[in-house]
């Protein structure tokens, strides 16, 4: 009976020794993960209006995919699928969203090839899921948001239990860097680490630090070029979502320069923590053997087609910065192609020279910026609830409205920003068949049964005025103040 056990056992301890020895020679991976981020925030992509020195060097450091999404969402809290279809490398379509059961999540796949895993910030998916992927970590957020100054916080104990919950005594995005930074200086394992910094910034309240918000106060950012007052139609998500509802309707010009103030402060602090943590990366000598990536989970309208949230298929609430620095990755190059944060999962696992899991819908990148591929897919898809589907190729995108029946048709190469709906314009009806098959085509790839309009009604006009609530507990007085009395 002795030997019956015996066997399995040294199996599984040599297992662990050969996992360990391979991984000796692996890279380490520090990942920066942003809250809400758009993609047109960084100063090194064309932006004049906002401080990202720390970013900026990282765009000059490494590859970037300027056409990265999140791959929609099947809630009106889109970090949930985002970070749900990040850690899983599966479309939301697949996987349970809420508490990620049932799949190998990207660090627990990491430790049984050797990795130490790492984690601090903000968890959106459960505990149990945490658990699992992580072996330490220190000041995690477990939910959506919080005031940035008083987090409700929990660490990892000694005991591989979470403690109890506790309040967070700085700011989110330097406490969480606070965590990453002690991680990286008491760091000594001959295994490679795998470090997640889940930033819960510029995520609203939009609150940051004084010295932040005044610099952008005094040179207010300009409004978006697809600024409106307030989305004429019903997206499905204009009146019951809490994002909608921070701020009031009509959005006016002061409101929305205010705001994107408040939010370049963020970013920019953000960007201070993130360049402390690059700074004692270098210190402890692991810059040198370390992946860098940087992404966020989701955009953010902010006065954009008259929306604030994140809950629509435009460009700018899909799309999101992806950012990858290491050796053997091009510095300071860029591609257009369509990617998605699932991809991830299976880029860093050939990057690190593991095998990813079988059933990954996610494609590696690594082939587009060794120059063996020019694009990992032609088109990309964007379904959100059972509200809106978007898809679009390098110059046209169409989106439906399935509940009520209207489409809108966008030539990006000439309406980056998604202006002029060109549905009904008889010089552009070829596009419309031909994109209602590539939608059906990605329906069929990834099991979305949801019927789609093939002509396109007049929504019904809507007026919102003076119908927005004021927020929820986590608004600061003076934003209350501001926005609603």
């Amino acid at each position: 009976m002795k030997n019956k056990f015996y066997l399995p056992l040294l199996l599984i301890v040599m297992a662990a020794s050969h996992n360990g020895l391979a991984a000796a020679g692996r890279p380490n991976i520090l990942f920066l993960f942003a809250d809400d981020q758009r993609a047109d925030t960084i100063a090194a992509y064309g932006n004049p209006h906002i401080r990202t020195p720390n970013l900026d060097k990282l765009v000059a450091a490494g590859f970037s995919f300027r056409s990265n999404y999140t791959f929609g969402g099947n809630s009106g809290a889109v970090c949930v699928p985002s970070r749900a279809m990040l850690m899983s490398g599966k479309t939301w379509l697949h996987i349970d969203t809420v508490a990620l059961k049932g799949v190998k999540l990207l660090p627990e796949y990491l430790q049984e090839h050797g990795y130490v895993t790492f984690g601090t910030g903000k968890w959106h998916n459960g505990e149990a899921s945490w658990l699992r992927a992580f072996q330490r970590g220190k000041t995690i957020m477990f939910g959506g948001m919080s005031d940035h100054t008083r987090v409700p916080v929990r660490d990892l104990g000694p005991d591989g239990k979470l403690t109890p919950q506790r309040t967070g005594e700085k700011f989110s995005s330097e406490m969480f860097a606070d965590s990453a930074i002690e991680f990286l200086r008491g760091y000594s394992g001959q295994q490679p680490f795998f470090a997640y910094v889940a930033f819960t910034a510029p995520h609203d309240p939009r609150m940051p630090p004084v010295s932040y918000r005044e610099p952008y106060y005094r040179s207010l950012p300009p409004l978006p070029p697809n600024f409106l007052p307030q989305l004429p139609f019903d997206n499905g998500m204009m009146n019951g979502g809490r994002d909608e509802n921070l701020g009031a309707w009509p959005r006016t010009e002061a409101m929305i320069r205010d705001q994107l103030a408040e939010y370049y402060g963020m970013v920019t602090h953000l960007d201070e923590q993130i360049g402390r943590i690059l700074t004692v990366l270098k210190e402890t000598g692991q810059a040198e053997n370390t992946i860098i990536i940087y992404a966020a989970d989701n955009g953010l309208a902010l006065g954009s087609h008259g929306l604030l949230g994140k809950q629509s298929v435009f460009e700018h609430s899909m799309k999101v910065p992806l950012i990858l620095i290491g050796s053997g990755i091009p510095k300071g190059k860029s591609n257009a192609s369509f990617t998605y944060l699932l991809d991830l999962f299976p880029t860093i696992c050939e990057q690190v020279g593991i095998a990813p899991p079988a059933g990954m819908e996610g494609e590696s990148l690594k082939p587009v910026w060794e120059g063996k591929k020019d694009r990992v897919r032609d088109s990309a898809f964007l379904p959100y609830l059972e509200i809106q589907r978007a898809v679009r190729d390098e110059r046209w995108k169409l989106i439906a409205y399935p509940k009520i029946g209207y489409l809108q048709l966008f030539d990006l190469k000439n309406d980056p920003n998604e202006i002029a709906n060109l549905i009904d314009r008889k010089e552009y009806a070829g596009q419309l068949p031909r994109l209602l098959d590539l939608m059906k085509q990605w329906q069929s790839k990834v099991g979305d049964t949801l019927e789609i309009p093939t002509q396109s009604k007049p929504p019904a006009p809507i007026d919102l005025t003076g119908k927005a609530r004021v927020p929820d507990q986590w608004q600061p007085d003076w934003i209350v103040k501001k926005y609603f009395q």
